[in-house]
């Protein structure tokens, strides 16, 4: 189902907005003055349920302009915090796919860095463990396939940090494929990043039942299509079931 944005709808209730982002489009007003999300969606439930006045709708977590896929947002201000807190306690858990340059030497395993943001340049940097102002990250990966040039890999977040999984798989020498700034010398002009939030698992704000959003990328475009079908079928099968 999509909105009248043409943002595909994953679920609505009274509380929740599950959506797919489109890649490209920031998640909100920023200084490029292009339509956002938040924007976009809340028009959307204006008009959609003919609501006057403005429209509330929180925003409960982010994804970088470029990358794509399932996003939950909060309609009442009750479900704002309560989607907060859980991020802060890391009850929402986030899955992630990305294509990869490069093969990661182990087909799975455990990241652990510490990332440094550069506010002025927007850029976030791999330093050593006790550097003033530095985060740790933490992410676990599966490689579910590769061609001996790129791999489709699976990411589990345990932390939220800016750039996480770009700065981190970069350090490790495989950066995601169209990635301009951590991977610039293996990335063509034009070339869109492939990261993809395929899955949000969480507990409903209102009924604490566990909640799943799924949403896998367009298998038939560049470079997700280098992948068969089956792949993708595996995956889903796995993120549906799945813990």
């Amino acid at each position: 189902m999509s909105g009248l944005s043409g943002i595909p709808v994953l679920l609505e209730d009274n509380h929740l907005l599950g959506v797919v982002k489109p890649v490209n489009i920031p998640v909100q007003e920023d200084a490029s003055g292009d339509p956002d999300m938040l924007t976009l969606l809340k028009n959307d439930l204006k008009i959609r349920h003919d609501k006057p006045g403005n429209v509330f709708l929180g925003l409960v977590h982010r994804l970088d302009r470029p990358v794509g896929g399932a996003m939950i947002f909060a309609k009442t201000s009750k479900a704002a915090s309560r989607l907060s807190d859980a991020v802060r306690t890391h009850s929402i858990r986030k899955t992630y796919i990305a294509v990869t340059n490069g093969v990661p030497r182990q087909r799975e395993g455990r990241l652990v860095h510490y990332l440094l943001k550069n506010e002025k340049t927007n850029t976030v940097t791999a330093v050593s463990k006790g550097t003033a102002g530095a985060k740790e990250a933490v992410l676990d990966y599966v490689v579910l396939a590769d061609d001996g040039k790129r791999a489709l890999v699976r990411v589990e977040l345990h932390t939220g940090r800016s750039h996480q999984i770009r700065v981190q798989m970069s350090s490790i020498g495989c950066p995601l494929y169209g990635d301009q700034k951590y991977g610039a010398s293996l990335t063509r002009p034009g070339e869109q990043i492939a990261l993809w939030s395929v899955r949000l698992r969480f507990p409903h704000p209102i009924t604490k039942e566990s909640t799943l959003l799924v949403s896998l990328p367009d298998s038939r475009i560049a470079p997700w299509s280098a992948w068969s079908d089956n792949v993708y079928k595996l995956l889903k099968d796995e993120l549906e079931h799945g813990e």
